[in-house]
């Protein structure tokens, strides 16, 4: 009854079960081959169940490396993106701060174009008013003494 075909056993919970009841069976019965059989289907069904368990096991690690992965990864993507959102936020104080200095100085020359065409204008005005002057002081020197001049 222990050729080859029948060493075969199931595994998982049914096939311990089956063991266990074969193994029973056989010590009861006297039949040593059967309750061997038993023996080997039983501790067949405990290394399955074993293997199962630490394969789920690894699987679980497996599973929990793949997401701590992911975790540093995603990390990582937001690092950088946190850098470059700061980045573009530096350069775009930068860019505000240069626009900031050149209106200034643009106010500040167009200012200082004021003050030098007020100044000018001034300048003008006080040559027209001695120019002025200098030909009221002559017409009244040509009636002061008319011949003089001549």
């Amino acid at each position: 009854m222990t050729n080859e075909n029948s060493e075969r056993t199931a595994g998982g919970l049914a096939g311990k079960l089956a063991g266990k009841a074969k193994e029973a069976a056989g010590s009861v019965v006297g039949d040593n081959d059967l309750e061997r059989e038993g023996r080997l289907q039983d501790a067949q069904a405990d290394q399955e169940l074993e293997a199962r368990r630490e394969a789920r096991e690894a699987q679980q690690r497996e599973q929990e490396a793949n997401l701590e992965e992911d975790r540093a990864e995603t990390e990582r993507e937001r690092e950088r993106l946190a850098n470059e959102v700061a980045e573009e936020r530096r350069e775009d104080a930068a860019e505000r701060d240069r626009r900031q200095a050149e209106e200034r100085a643009q106010a500040e020359a167009s200012k200082e174009q004021a003050r030098a065409d007020a100044e000018r204008r001034a300048g003008e005005q006080e040559a027209a008013r001695l120019e002025q002057q200098a030909r009221q002081a002559e017409a009244s020197a040509e009636a002061i003494d008319p011949e003089e001049n001549r």
